[in-house]
């Protein structure tokens, strides 16, 4: 009875950590952080920018906050109107296999009990009690060209900062606080 205890805790303890879960704020990325946003001038007029989600966020997010860093970086540069140069998302899936508790005499882990066939070798007909957990994060990363008001004028590709910002960066920010009553 001990056991199957501390499987439901297990598991409820697992429950409410998936619901805690949320996805990466957009903010730079702190060393030794994982997630956030980072851009770097590569020369006159040119920026690497990243951003790097976690894996509860969504790949549109991802791909939305690299596209705001991109205007937010144009307009502290003092231009109007960028360009993506090159532009990528990756995602990094990483599966584990988590083995339920145990071990039991019989040999092998999980949650077998004496009605599973478990020879005294180890060997589990039935194959071992695991639960396989697979999360993907993404990171988007471009290198943008920043640009005049006349080269913006003849490039098609041409993107206004001040319009990205306008649309995005009010869902990027974060919540107001909230005031006790």
């Amino acid at each position: 009875m001990a056991r199957f205890s501390r499987f439901v805790l297990s598991l409820l303890a697992l429950a409410v950590l998936a619901g805690c879960a949320t996805p990466a704020p957009y903010a730079p990325r702190a060393p030794g952080q994982p997630t956030g946003y980072t851009d770097r001038e590569l020369a006159t007029g040119r920026y690497r920018i990243t951003f790097t989600g976690n894996s509860a966020t969504p790949r549109e997010t991802v791909e939305d906050y690299l596209l705001l860093r991109a205007a937010e970086v144009t307009l502290a540069a003092g231009g109007s109107h960028f360009m993506f140069d090159s532009r990528d998302t990756r995602a990094q899936t990483r599966t584990s296999v988590i083995p339920e508790p145990g071990p039991y005499p019989y040999g092998g882990w999980g949650w077998g009990g004496p009605w599973r066939f478990r020879p005294h070798w180890g060997y589990d007909p039935f194959g071992p009690d695991v639960d396989i957990v697979t999360t993907t994060r993404f990171e988007a990363f471009a290198e943008i060209v920043l640009l005049t008001a006349e080269q913006a004028a003849h490039e098609p590709r041409a993107i206004n900062a001040r319009e990205i910002v306008s649309h995005l960066g009010p869902s990027a920010a974060p919540p107001p606080p909230k005031n006790p009553v």
